[in-house]
């Protein structure tokens, strides 16, 4: 199947070290998953979260459907995520530990299905994030030098 990438959190990769990923469907209405289609979905804010016993996700904006009227829903609502209870049980394992928290990467269409890939990281701290930007400017000047010379 090939992966259509909807949305991605531009922030997810800059603020957490992501140690691992999972894929995850959603529960939607169907106007929802119209305005989706369309691509007017954000990330950014958004974080998931476990309660009792169930994934949610908060904060993950979808406009509300052009067409839509009475059928629009809220468009910060929480939504709940699908996953089975051996990746649950996984998650909670891991979010109980000092730092840990779940962060949406991507939304994307798998076939005809929508997924979601949460990553599972620790908060980075401001030198890290300063140790990163300076890593990707090195790169970035050494690929500009070498691509230069050839």
């Amino acid at each position: 199947m090939v992966k259509k990438i909807i949305a991605n959190n531009p922030t997810a990769r800059h603020n957490y070290s992501i140690d691992s990923t999972i894929e995850a469907g959603i529960v939607l209405t169907g106007t929802e998953i119209k305005s989706i289609r369309n691509r007017k979905v954000n990330l950014k804010d958004s974080y998931a979260n476990i309660k009792n016993g169930e994934v949610y996700i908060y904060g993950m904006h979808i406009s509300p459907y052009e067409h839509g009227n009475i059928f629009n829903k809220d468009p910060l609502r929480t939504r709940k995520l699908l996953l089975n209870k051996r990746e649950i049980n996984k998650l909670t394992g891991l979010i109980k530990q000092k730092g840990y928290t779940l962060v949406p990467i991507c939304l994307y269409f798998n076939g005809n299905f929508l997924k979601i890939e949460l990553g599972i990281g620790k908060g980075k701290k401001l030198y890290d994030k300063r140790q990163d930007i300076a890593k990707k400017d090195a790169e970035m000047r050494m690929r500009k030098h070498l691509g230069g010379k050839t």
